[in-house]
This record gives structure tokens, C-alpha cells and sequence, in this order.
């Protein structure tokens, strides 16, 4: 008999379900904003300074308990430094490299793998089951996002050529699902601020040797009021807001279920760039949504569980 997918967490409350239809604009906004620059500020530079900027947020907030857990956090230093440069190396700058040379149809088909390769991850290192309603609702949210991408016409896979830039958006993809398992299984004690600090900590570090190869091949951002608006807006939004939001869920229901959202971020695409740059939206983006959505919540859906011997 299988076990309900409940073991893999526990059962989302209404609150994990507004974050998972939240998490995903956040997302979403990080990517519109990379095809509004078009390669205008240096990749490695932005995703540096981001984070910095994302750090000297945080410190009003939780400095002092940073500070004080400094000795625990040095024990796990190599780990911290991997998750940075998992969630703030790997997944930062390359999407940014990726959209020099790739499509946005490319990049939304290869990120549909992000869900199920946290899927395959979480079971291979970390043994969380995967039950019949958690598959058929990975392959609705598949469905969903396909037809966006493809716009509704199957014909275009077919048409689809690789460039150099999506073996960028692979390694984000993989980055991203080591991260989120990872992520679950730190039960240092330590709270999601602190611990997302620290994080951040290990991820400017993790940059910093390719910003210094960046700049020695002459790329340099250019500090002026538009420059610090944007490095202000992804600190805040597609940085604390998104990263928050998905570490918030992947402690609550795991990071197989959270994973789930990155199915959403297309479709949040589709209606951002609607409202924010005029782009038409059509049939193919409400069939989409029409399936991406039940499938979400069928995946994170978990069984009534049975009274325990001990239970009143």
C-alpha cells in the first residue's frame, strides 16, 4: 500500500497555499526584468551586488542573532557555502548568461524539469515517497506549462533549436534542486532569517572569484540611479520576497511539493508581461493555467491519515 504523500511533509495549510501562488510572481518578476535589461548590466556584477544589497536588508533585522550564532555558523561553513553558491551562484548569473543566446520558449521548457528533478533528488537522497497523485499532478503542470510555451501549438517543438544558452538554463534547473533539497534537511535550530543570511553570506563569497573575472575582462556596471533602482528591486522582490517565501514552504510541506511552483512562473510570465509591457495574452494561457492549477493542488494534496494507536 502506498504511503500518502503526507509523509513527504505535512498537509499544506491555506497560508502555504497563498505563498505557493505567491513565491511564483516573485519569481516571475527576477525574469522580467533580465528580459527588459537584455544583457545591459553584467551578469555576475548584478547577481553580486544584488545579493550584497539583499544582505545589508537583512542585517537590521536578525545582526544581532547572526552574530550570535557565529561560531556555529563557522562549523558549517562548506555547506552554507554550497547552498549559497547552489541558490546564489549557479541559479543567479547563469539565467541572466542564458538569455543572451537562447529563446524564452527554451528557457520555460527546460525549467518544467526543475519540479521533478527536486522530485527524483528528495527520493534518491533523502528516501521521500512519490505516490500516484503527486505523478499525475506533476503531469498536469507539465501539460500546462508545455501549452504555454509552445503557444497552444504542438508544431513548434518540433521547430525548436538549441543554442549555447540552454546548457545555462540546465545547470540552473539542476542547481536549484540541489538547493531545495538541501534546504530541508538543515536542522541547525536556527530561524528562516538567520539561516537565509547566512545563505546569502555563502553565496556572495561563492561569486565573488567570477566577479573578479567579469571585471578583468572589462565588464563593469555602471552605478547610476536606473542601475540602483533595479540592483534595489531584485533585492527585495525576486531576492528577499521569492527566497523567503520558498524557504517558508519548503520548511512547511518539503521541497518536492514546493517545487511544484516553478510550474506557476511561466504562466505569471504570461500575465505580467500582459499588464507590464503590453504583451497579448490568449486561449493558450488560460488552458494552461486551466491545468497547471488543479495540478498544484492535486500534488500537494495529501490523504486523510489514519488515528494513530496512541490517538484520543
Amino acid at each position: 500500500m502506498n504511503q500518502p504523500l503526507a509523509s513527504a511533509g505535512p498537509a499544506p495549510s491555506a497560508s502555504a497555499y497563498v505563498l505557493l501562488l505567491v513565491a511564483p510572481m516573485l519569481f516571475a518578476s527576477n525574469m522580467l526584468v533580465a528580459r527588459w535589461l537584455d544583457g545591459g548590466i553584467p551578469p555576475v556584477g548584478l547577481t553580486i551586488w544584488r545579493w550584497s544589497l539583499t544582505l545589508l536588508l537583512l542585517l537590521p533585522f536578525c545582526g544581532g542573532r547572526l552574530w550570535a550564532a557565529r561560531r556555529r555558523l563557522w562549523r558549517d561553513w562548506p555547506v552554507l557555502l554550497l547552498l549559497g553558491a547552489l541558490g546564489m551562484g549557479i541559479c543567479g548569473a547563469p539565467v541572466y548568461i542564458a538569455g543572451r543566446t537562447t529563446t524564452a520558449t527554451n528557457m520555460g521548457l527546460i525549467y518544467t524539469a526543475t519540479p521533478v528533478l527536486i522530485v527524483v533528488f528528495a527520493r534518491l537522497f533523502w528516501g521521500e515517497p512519490v505516490t500516484w497523485r503527486q505523478a499525475i499532478g506533476i503531469a498536469l503542470c507539465m501539460a500546462g506549462v508545455v501549452i504555454v510555451v509552445v503557444r497552444g501549438e504542438l508544431a513548434v517543438l518540433a521547430e525548436l533549436a538549441f543554442a549555447p544558452g540552454d546548457l545555462w538554463i540546465v545547470l540552473a534547473a539542476i542547481g536549484w534542486a540541489f538547493y531545495s533539497v538541501l534546504l530541508q534537511h538543515r536542522n541547525d535550530g536556527l530561524d528562516l532569517l538567520v539561516r537565509f543570511a547566512a545563505i546569502v553570506v555563502g553565496g556572495v563569497v561563492a561569486n565573488v572569484p567570477f566577479y573578479v573575472l567579469e571585471m578583468a575582462q572589462g565588464q563593469h556596471i555602471a552605478f547610476d540611479g536606473r542601475t540602483l533602482a533595479i540592483l534595489l528591486f531584485v533585492a527585495l522582490v525576486p531576492g528577499l520576497g521569492a527566497f523567503l517565501s520558498y524557504g517558508r514552504l519548503v520548511a512547511t510541506i518539503g521541497p518536492g511539493r514546493t517545487g511544484l511552483l516553478m510550474y506557476m512562473i511561466p504562466l505569471y510570465n504570461a500575465g505580467l508581461a500582459w499588464l507590464l509591457l503590453g504583451e497579448g495574452l490568449a486561449a493558450h494561457h488560460v488552458i494552461g493555467a486551466a491545468l497547471t492549477l488543479p495540478g498544484i493542488y492535486l500534488a500537494t494534496r495529501t490523504s486523510p491519515l489514519a488515528p494513530s494507536s496512541g490517538s484520543t
